[in-house]
């Protein structure tokens, strides 16, 4: 058994992917989901050990308060000092973070490496911390992050930090206030991510970048965000003729694919994955 702890979390798309992947591969499993905020946390992960749980999986409030019942964390969870991921190998819980590997493996899904690259990244949150230090860790040339000045400021500088002392990723911060030097850095670069909630309700009708003329055709604009599944920043990048334009689908299913894998070491099929896509299309009616 395997499950996800969070709050709220009934809305989640997890089961969905998961139980299926057992079913299709064979495999006696079953994920669940439990709304767990911070005050039962503790609890929770100790039940991971007594019911001998092969994990779960983590989301918010919860991500950075669980390293705290934790034995062990991975190289990525340890630098972006969150976890997404519980594996318990016979009462020893590691915990690792997955949210980066899936926005890698998203783009290299359609072709695209970001070695080398170039890129522009708005926020220093949940998604974006991790998606900044795995891409780093994965060999991103550079990495341009802007934020607003507000209570993710702290993390923002944190990451930096982090990607200078254990990476060769040339890393830089920037008030999202100075719009000069983010359109000059969106401009510069071969991949723009948007990975805050500007895009998603209640802001659906809002983007970072509502001018199209700050894209180029040849770049990657990529948005966290997968409902609904065209956000106006998509909207905004296809009207200015971006050849790769993506939401956060990608991210979901392969962050989702890399926890499968840590709990089971097996890979899913590409089948099921065809299947969740349907099923999302019609629980969200926005494919």
């Amino acid at each position: 058994m395997v499950g996800l702890m969070a709050y709220p979390i009934r809305h989640s798309m997890s089961p969905t992917m998961h139980n299926n992947s057992f079913a299709k591969l064979g495999l006696n499993g079953a994920y669940l989901c439990f709304e767990i905020g911070n005050d039962k946390l503790e609890g929770a992960v100790n039940a991971i050990r007594t019911l001998d749980m092969r994990g779960s999986n983590v989301s918010m409030p919860n991500k950075k308060e669980v390293i705290k019942y934790l034995d062990k964390l991975s190289p990525a969870s340890k630098m972006c000092d969150a976890v997404n991921t519980i594996v318990n190998d016979h009462g020893t819980l590691t915990g690792y973070t997955t949210d980066g590997i899936g926005f890698v493996q998203s783009l290299k899904d359609e072709g695209i490496s970001i070695k080398n690259k170039v890129m522009t990244l708005a926020g220093a949150g949940g998604a974006a911390t991790p998606i900044a230090v795995q891409s780093a860790l994965d060999g991103v040339k550079e990495i341009k992050i802007f934020n607003i000045k507000d209570d993710k400021w702290a993390q923002a500088e944190k990451n930096v930090k982090t990607i200078k002392e254990n990476t060769d990723c040339k890393v830089s911060l920037t008030d999202l206030a100075d719009q000069d030097a983010f359109k000059k850095a969106i401009a510069e670069s071969d991949i723009y991510c948007d990975a805050t909630g500007v895009g998603m309700k209640p802001l659906e009708d809002k983007t970072l970048v509502s001018d199209p003329s700050w894209f180029h055709k040849d770049m990657v604009v990529f948005d966290t965000v997968y409902a609904p599944r065209t956000t106006k920043l998509m909207k905004v990048a296809q009207k200015a003729g971006v050849k790769h334009v993506f939401d956060g689908i990608g991210i979901m299913i392969e962050q989702g694919a890399a926890s499968f894998k840590l709990w089971t070491g097996k890979i899913c099929q590409l089948i099921t994955f065809v299947r969740l896509c349907f099923q999302i299309k019609k629980r969200t009616n926005n494919y």
